[in-house]
């Protein structure tokens, strides 16, 4: 089993930022990718951003394309989302997701999940 633990939410002004924080534990070494995902209220879980957990491919849902940046460090088993320019549609709770076989896009391509931080952005 892998654990993920995220940290970093909170509320905003929108123009502001925020950084998010994914720590991994446990079977880390079966992880190939790590993923950030969003879930509005109402709505459905959509992919945010992901990234080889070794290599430099990543992918960016176009909403958050020049604003938020992905990035790891597998020496710490951390990965992060800096979220720039923040608008009040980025509100949600977001969670990062861990998968094994590949770099993926969507929710059913990650196998482990973490619990969620909040994300509020005021206009």
């Amino acid at each position: 089993q892998v654990q993920l633990v995220e940290s970093g939410g909170g509320l905003v002004q929108a123009g502001g930022s925020l950084r998010l924080s994914c720590a991994a534990s446990g079977r880390t070494f079966v992880i190939d990718a790590m993923g950030w995902f969003r879930q509005a209220p109402g709505k459905e879980r959509e992919f945010v951003a992901a990234i080889n957990w070794y290599g430099a491919n990543t992918y960016y849902a176009d909403s958050v394309k020049g604003r938020f940046t992905i990035s790891r460090d597998n020496a710490k088993n951390m990965v992060y989302l800096q979220m720039n320019n923040l608008k009040p549609e980025d509100t949600a709770v977001y969670y990062c997701a861990a998968a094994y076989g590949g770099l993926g896009q969507r929710p059913q391509d990650f196998h482990y999940w973490g619990q969620g931080t909040q994300v509020t952005v005021s206009s």
